[in-house]
């Protein structure tokens, strides 16, 4: 009998908050991966990651890079971290699991994209959402016409006001609301109404004095002139929400970008005469990312979808902030 393959061996740069709550306690729980390693440069902050996952600390993320027991390494360090220590960790020959977004603007994506196609190596973004079950249910119900063909589509990713030591609120550091919210509006148009979708105009509101990018909206279309509304920030109530206005009716997803795994989402549809609400399965995107993951990296194939269309959205960011107009606030 031929003995089970070796898992799949994580090391993890930093010990973010995300990393903590859901990415860690997946990677846990899923057949065939391992988390071996946990680095930081803190020594109490690995230790305290490491009793907590069964795994090694290890002191400063060269020392994690260097090992040879590492096959892969996922990054949850700030956003404006990210490009150099991606491109470390595929240099030092591994496959890598970003958190979103992949780095802070188009040109470093691509070269990153680029470098890990031509070392045979994944590298895959960590926008999670689209991985969850609700997502594939509500394509299903646009594609069998239970609005009628969509004409406008609404996302909002808003939060409560973040603590002024944030990194968010240091643009060089945490990168701003547009590269921690933004992004999920954005995929979410790109997920529903193609690669084909351009920014139309922007407005940005930024701190005074550091230029932190505390919200925004942006509207899109595609070529076809389905509009999209997107919404974001981190001074607000708590939203995350798609809808669909269609025309013969609305379809409007709520918890639509971080639903907890045992979350039963609810999809609303209404039409002129009849209102529906449709009950789905709990699921977990965590778990079904380190899945995806794991899997393109043992059939290397699958991740290139995901690649493309990490590489439009950072085009679609880079739009947005080219052509915004930004409105200062205290």
């Amino acid at each position: 009998m031929a003995a089970p393959p070796r898992p799949l061996r994580f090391g993890v740069l930093g010990c973010a908050d995300i990393a903590w709550r859901r990415t860690l306690p997946a990677m846990a729980a899923a057949p065939g991966v391992e988390v071996a390693a946990v680095a930081s440069r803190d020594a109490a902050k690995a230790a305290r990651f490491a009793a907590a996952f069964g795994c090694e600390p290890v002191v400063g993320y060269e020392a994690l890079l260097a090992s040879s027991g590492i096959d892969a390494v996922y990054v949850p360090l700030p956003a404006m971290l990210h490009a150099r220590w991606v491109e470390e960790a595929l240099r030092a020959g591994k496959h890598v699991l970003a958190e979103k977004p992949l780095t802070g603007d188009a040109e470093s994506t691509v070269r990153l994209l680029r470098l890990a196609e031509s070392l045979g190596l994944v590298l895959l973004e960590n926008v999670a959402f689209p991985h969850h079950a609700q997502h594939a249910r509500v394509r299903e119900l646009l594609a069998d016409g239970a609005i009628g063909d969509v004409r406008d589509f609404t996302s909002v990713f808003t939060i409560p006001e973040l603590p002024a030591d944030d990194i968010r609120w240091q643009p060089d550091v945490g990168g701003g609301a547009l590269l921690d919210m933004g992004i999920y509006p954005i995929h979410s148009a790109l997920y529903y109404l193609g690669s084909g979708v351009e920014v139309v105009a922007a407005v940005l509101r930024v701190r005074a004095g550091t230029g932190a990018v505390a919200s925004g909206r942006i509207l899109a279309c595609t070529p076809g002139g389905v509009t999209a509304d997107l919404l974001f920030g981190m001074a607000h109530s708590y939203r995350t929400s798609c809808e669909f206005a269609g025309g013969a009716g609305r379809l409007l997803l709520d918890r639509a970008f971080t639903p907890p795994p045992e979350h039963r989402p609810v999809l609303r549809v209404e039409r002129q005469d009849h209102r529906e609400e449709i009950t789905l399965r709990a699921d977990d995107q965590f778990a079904n990312v380190v899945r995806y993951f794991a899997d393109a990296v043992r059939t290397g194939t699958g991740a290139a979808d995901r690649a493309a269309a990490s590489l439009r959205q950072a085009r679609l960011v880079a739009d947005v902030e080219r052509q915004a107009v930004r409105i200062e606030i205290p």
